[in-house]
């Protein structure tokens, strides 16, 4: 007769206390849990370590454009024992950094709108309209991205000189805004083709035009873009060196990377060090400013593709 053998009896029913070998293994959320928070330190450390090799610098010349000559070569790294404001004052006056300023201003103001103007326009009918020659003068624009500047110097400033255009602001506002259109194009054309397409419709069957669709409609839903790009813009117009140099050889008409060349060729026969950082901060501060400003809409422009 056949018998069927019974099982032993598991540690647990028997009442007897578990092994170690019988006890299951770890848990593998609570290693991956461990994983995530050394991987997490090490990220936020990197980040710290960052931050602080970028603010650092800035700063320091902040903080050493208030000192004067003597504490700039003595105590470097030490607060400034009083505020010299006379440093910007002289900075601002005597080394007509005034009128450097004001020149940028005018140079930057008068191309960043002529950029997001012409390539909000041309980048919507790239990105909406379907006609022969679309994707060749798409590609001519990212073309004119990989264009070394640096190679068009010569013929650009034979080009500037027989148009009457040299040494003028408004014939750098158009050099700025040349050079500006293919990344701004690249940018918004594919920040159009995110933008529903049902919106657009519906206002042609109302009966608006194009351009009415374009300007009422289109451009304000893609103004988280345009604010992005300008700010690409305005960071790359303003510390732009190579190009005024070339087209911009008037003293007067001279933008602020000329001007903060020259005080720091003439100062540093001077030693007037304490101006030349107080004439740097200036150059920088506006920059900073349009980011601390704009920093949300940047991010948003840049992740809109990515969100719809």
């Amino acid at each position: 007769m056949k018998t069927t053998e019974t099982p032993a009896p598991l540690p647990a029913e028997s009442g007897a206390p578990l092994a170690k070998e019988d006890l299951p293994p770890a848990a593998a959320p609570e290693e991956r849990r461990k994983e995530g928070t050394v991987l997490n330190v090490f990220s936020h450390g990197v980040l710290v370590i960052w931050a602080v090799m970028v603010v650092m610098p800035l700063l320091w010349a902040v903080m050493t454009s208030f000192k004067d000559d003597r504490s700039i070569f003595s105590s470097p790294w030490s607060l400034p024992d009083s505020l010299h404001f006379d440093n910007w004052s002289r900075a601002w006056t005597q080394a007509n950094m005034s009128d450097y300023f004001l020149n940028t201003v005018l140079v930057v103001g008068g191309s960043l709108i002529g950029t997001l103007a012409l390539g909000s326009m041309a980048a919507y009918v790239l990105a909406r309209f379907d006609f022969p020659g679309n994707r060749f003068i798409y590609y001519l624009f990212i073309g004119g991205m990989s264009f070394p500047i640096m190679l068009a110097l010569v013929p650009l400033f034979y080009v500037v000189n027989n148009m009457g255009l040299l040494n003028t602001i408004h014939g750098l506002i158009l050099v700025y805004i040349a050079y500006s259109l293919p990344f701004t194009v690249f940018f918004l054309t594919a920040f159009f083709r995110t933008l529903p397409t049902s919106i657009a419709e519906a206002a042609f069957v109302d009966g608006a035009s194009h351009s009415r669709t374009f300007f009422q409609i289109m451009l304000p839903m893609a103004k988280p873009g345009l604010i992005s790009v300008g700010i690409f813009n305005f960071l790359g117009q303003w510390n732009q060196y190579m190009l005024p140099t070339v087209l911009n050889t008037d003293p007067d008409k001279r933008v602020l990377t000329q001007g903060l060349v020259q005080l720091a060729v003439s100062q540093g026969y001077k030693g007037d060090w304490s101006g030349l950082f107080a004439g740097l901060v200036m150059a920088m501060l506006p920059v900073l400013a349009a980011y601390v400003i704009f920093q949300r809409q940047v991010v948003q422009g840049l992740t809109a593709g990515a969100l719809k």
